[in-house]
C-alpha cells in the first residue's frame, strides 16, 4: 500500500505544480515534501521529476510513472467505493432460506414488497422444511420456528406462534371432544412426523401443571399441509400452528379444543449469522421483516386469546 500512497502523493504534487503548493495542501513544510519525493525517487531508482528553483518538469518515467498510477489510483477508489457501498446501501445477492408452507403464505408476499423497495438487492429464496446451516450453505438468513442454540447465529423473534389442538365438528359430532390432554388417548390424532425421538409426543401446560401425552391414529405425515387437510375432513385431532389454522379457527372448519391448555409454542425467529458488521442488505431485510411482523409479536400466550394470524 506505500507504493499507492506515493502513487497519491505524486499526483497532488504535479498537479500543484510546485512543493511550496503541494506542501500548503498537505499541512507540512516544503523540505517535507521534497524528502518524500526523493525517498520515492530513490525507492524507484528513477529521476520523476526535473527541478529548478522556478519551474519543475515531468521526465519520461514520471509521465509514465504519473499516468499509469493515475489509472491504479482511480480503480482501487472504485473497488473501495464499490466495497464499502455494500455496507452503506442495500445491494447486491440475498439468499434467503424459509420453511415450505409459511414460506409459500407469508414470506413470499412481504420479499415481493422487499423487491419493490430495494431494487438494488437480488433476492434468492430457499424454500425447505430440512434444517439448514447458514454458514456453511451460505445463507445471509433463515426464517424458522425456534430458537437456534448456536453462537455463531443471531436469533430475532419474527413473530408469536401458538399451537393450537383442533378439529372438525364432524370428528367432534361422532366422537366426542377432549377435556384433559390424558383423554386424547382414546382419540385419533393426526400426528406430524417431524423427529422419530418424539413422534407423537403431544407436551400441554396448564399454570404449574404438565402433561405428555403419547398420541396415536390412522394417519400420519411429514406434511403440515396434508395434516390439515386430514383433519378438515374429519379423520381426527391435529396439533398445529396458529399462522396455520387461524381462518379455520375463525370460519369454523375447524374448533379449539382444551383452551385451557396451552402446547408448547413454536415461535418464528429470522436467523442470521452473528458478525460485528451486517451488511447493508441483510441489516435491510432484517429490519423490514421485523417490522412487517411487527402486529404479530405479542405477550399474551393463553390458547383461548384473540387470534393472531
Amino acid at each position: 500500500m506505500d507504493g499507492l500512497n506515493d502513487l497519491s502523493f505524486f499526483a497532488l504534487v504535479v498537479k500543484h505544480g510546485s512543493l511550496a503548493g503541494a506542501a500548503q495542501s498537505l499541512g507540512i513544510t516544503p523540505p517535507a515534501v521534497s524528502k518524500r519525493l526523493a525517498a520515492i525517487e530513490a525507492r524507484l531508482r528513477v529521476r520523476l521529476l526535473n527541478r529548478t528553483t522556478r519551474r519543475m518538469s515531468l521526465t519520461p518515467e514520471g509521465e509514465t510513472y504519473l499516468a499509469e498510477g493515475e489509472r491504479l489510483v482511480a480503480e482501487l477508489e472504485a473497488l473501495e467505493r464499490k466495497i464499502s457501498g455494500g455496507s452503506v446501501v442495500p445491494q447486491g445477492l440475498l439468499r434467503i432460506s424459509a420453511t415450505l408452507g409459511f414460506g409459500r403464505r407469508y414470506v413470499t408476499p412481504q420479499l415481493s414488497r422487499f423487491a419493490l423497495q430495494y431494487p438494488g438487492v437480488d433476492v434468492q429464496l430457499h424454500l425447505t422444511d430440512r434444517p439448514v446451516n447458514l454458514v456453511e450453505q451460505a445463507f445471509d438468513l433463515a426464517i424458522r420456528f425456534g430458537e437456534q442454540p448456536d453462537a455463531r447465529i443471531t436469533a430475532r423473534k419474527l413473530a408469536d406462534n401458538r399451537r393450537f389442538l383442533c378439529a372438525s365438528p364432524s370428528y367432534l359430532a361422532a366422537h366426542g371432544a377432549p377435556v384433559l390432554p390424558r383423554d386424547l388417548h382414546n382419540h385419533s390424532c393426526i400426528v406430524l412426523r417431524e423427529s422419530d425421538e418424539i413422534f407423537g409426543n403431544w407436551q400441554f401446560r396448564s399454570g404449574t401443571k404438565q402433561e405428555t401425552v403419547k398420541v396415536r391414529g390412522q394417519l400420519s405425515t411429514n406434511d403440515g399441509e396434508a395434516a390439515l387437510a386430514w383433519a378438515l375432513d374429519g379423520h381426527g385431532i391435529v396439533l398445529r400452528s396458529e399462522w396455520d389454522v387461524a381462518p379455520f379457527l375463525r370460519s369454523g372448519r375447524l374448533r379449539l379444543l382444551l383452551p385451557d391448555w396451552t402446547a408448547l409454542p413454536a415461535d418464528i425467529y429470522i436467523l442470521f449469522p452473528t458478525k460485528s458488521h451486517l451488511q447493508a442488505k441483510t441489516r435491510a431485510m432484517v429490519d423490514f421483516m421485523l417490522d412487517a411482523f411487527a402486529d404479530k409479536r405479542r405477550i399474551d400466550r393463553s390458547a383461548g386469546g384473540d387470534l393472531l394470524w
